[in-house]
């Protein structure tokens, strides 16, 4: 795989003429806060795409307000639907079951894999050819995954790998039957999607992932039966002609609460509570791996809405981390957190290992590589594999050097791994991390919520 990294000593650069960065040569002071983190971008997303599908208006407050949401939103405009948007809620009102789409259609999905993969499910029925683009990352994703199952409902492609990708969907899309075998959420939404439109009744045998979709589809009546095994779920959807509408308050984004579980659990003397954020049980891998590492998290003021779990995350200051065989049965739900957790374990006692993530390296770019190499720039010793990492954890580690982070494909979970990285390791010279507008694609209030903790950023 292409290195997308480079990982340098900058001490003889001159600062002048660098735009976009931030650096950082202190740890982050102790610290005793509360902090709201914005909405879940996957609930966001799901939200954006199925209000398109009712001919009612429906009604969000707490969407993410981030560039993968803003190109949700661009996408079901030119599809026909109407959107009204301000500060408190977003309101849209959508076009039913089949888009008023103009000839030579063209959607963008930016950086984002999920809106990417989806809208094709939601365009199954459309039968006019249509072009979905992206940027310079989302272009080197597979998106076989998701067009080998389309085939089946009667898509056809011209391009079906990579991006720029050419569908042309059909006017009677028929059930099927498929295996999702690689525990990806957005293949089997893409499907779930596909399946509302077609004839009959579609069954997908799911390896686990997160299950936000059949949430929503129960919610929304949608006609679904759905068993749960220990390794996959099976999933029956009929087709239907309507949808009501989706009405949500969303709830705060745990990939997003993450950096700042880990940025509490590695600074001395702090404490956080983290308000009213998603902990649907497919998504919180992260809160068990780091409490089998010994970290002080504890979940406050749990309740249910609208099949979501949501709650308060206090956390605390924890020393004496220990090492973890990291079980497998993790991985699904915290694939997206796993950067951070590398941290924790480059300041644990022992040796960790992690394996069975070859899917961390079909992200926005190559993780569990670029994790590697971050830690490595930080004098953290690694063993890597194509799917396996083991970190040999320095409680007391100090960085040695001055460290440049870029050129990763302006990955924002790297970028935001980078920066807790910087605050929560001493260090012997300074940080200077590039493309810090990547966290617009999924947190853009990152580095405020960062400055009110406390951290010095120049």
């Amino acid at each position: 795989m292409q290195d997308h990294t480079i990982l340098v000593n900058f001490s003889k650069f001159p600062d002048q003429g660098m735009k976009n960065i931030i650096k950082i040569n202190k740890v982050i002071n102790s610290f005793n806060k509360t902090i709201y983190v914005e909405g879940d971008k996957s609930l966001s997303i799901r939200w954006v795409l199925l209000s398109s599908l009712s001919k009612k208006t429906s009604v969000a407050y707490n969407l993410l307000i981030s560039d993968d949401v803003k190109n949700a939103i661009e996408c079901i405009k030119k599809l026909g639907a109407k959107v009204k948007i301000n500060k408190k809620k977003c309101e849209i009102t959508g076009v039913g079951f089949n888009y008023k789409i103009k000839k030579d259609l063209v959607l963008n999905a930016g950086n984002s894999g999920t809106l990417g993969r989806l809208i094709l499910g939601l365009l199954i029925n459309y039968e006019n050819d249509f072009k979905l683009i992206g940027d310079k990352s989302l272009s080197k994703r597979d998106f076989s995954r998701v067009s080998t199952p389309l085939k089946k409902f009667g898509a056809s492609f011209s391009s079906s790998k990579t991006l720029p990708l050419i569908m042309k969907g059909t006017k009677n899309p028929k059930s099927i039957k498929y295996f999702e075998k690689k525990g990806s959420a957005q293949v089997k939404t893409t499907i779930m999607l596909a399946a509302l439109k077609s004839n009959g009744i579609t069954k997908i045998k799911a390896a686990k992932s997160r299950n936000h979709s059949e949430l929503l589809f129960k919610y929304l009546k949608v006609p679904l039966i759905m068993k749960e095994y220990k390794k996959y779920d099976i999933i029956h959807i009929k087709g239907i002609n309507r949808i009501k509408p989706l009405n949500y308050k969303i709830p705060g984004d745990i990939s997003s609460c993450s950096f700042f579980i880990v940025l509490t659990i590695l600074s001395k003397n702090s404490k956080l509570l983290i308000k009213n954020i998603n902990i649907n049980p497919s998504r919180i891998g992260i809160i068990h791996i780091l409490k089998k590492m010994g970290a002080l998290i504890s979940i406050k003021n749990r309740k249910k809405y609208k099949g979501e779990i949501i709650g308060d995350i206090l956390v605390r200051s924890s020393k004496n981390l220990k090492a973890i065989k990291c079980p497998t049965k993790y991985n699904s739900s915290a694939i997206d957190e796993f950067l951070v957790i590398f941290l924790v374990a480059a300041k644990s006692k022992g040796i960790s290992f992690f394996k069975d993530l070859a899917e961390l390296n079909q992200k926005e770019s190559p993780r569990l590589k670029l994790g590697s190499k971050i830690l490595n720039s930080m004098g953290i010793k690694t063993s890597l594999s194509q799917n396996s990492i083991r970190i040999y954890g320095k409680p007391d580690h100090v960085v040695p050097k001055n460290v440049l982070v870029h050129k990763f494909l302006k990955d924002h979970r790297v970028f935001m791994m980078s920066t807790i990285a910087a605050l929560t390791f001493k260090s012997e010279g300074n940080w200077i991390i590039k493309d810090l507008d990547s966290v617009k694609t999924s947190f853009p209030s990152f580095l405020k919520r960062i400055k009110y903790l406390g951290a010095k950023l120049n």
